[in-house]
């Protein structure tokens, strides 16, 4: 089961969202860290769904390293979202 890397970002006063390196624009938020996993997981799997649906290459994941040693990509926390799809 592949693995990518999300970016949890927390601001004062919202929930906490997650981002993926590897699919600009494909963003989620929970109240909770363990809701903003949960709903990764969910967007994650909705995206790459369409994007198979399209015709469309899925990316490899990114390695955490290359997401770390970018500059643009230091404001947030990072975790591993699975990819579950059918």
């Amino acid at each position: 089961m592949r693995q990518y890397v999300g970016l949890i970002h927390k601001e004062d006063g919202s929930h906490f969202g997650v981002s993926f390196p590897d699919f600009p624009g494909v963003v989620t938020a929970g109240a909770t860290v363990d809701e903003a996993r949960e709903l990764a997981e969910e967007a994650l799997a909705f995206h790459v769904e369409g994007m198979i649906e399209d015709g469309k290459t899925v990316p490899p994941p990114t390695p955490l390293e290359h997401i770390e040693a970018d500059p643009d990509r230091r404001d947030g926390a990072a975790i591993f979202v699975r990819l579950k799809i059918g």
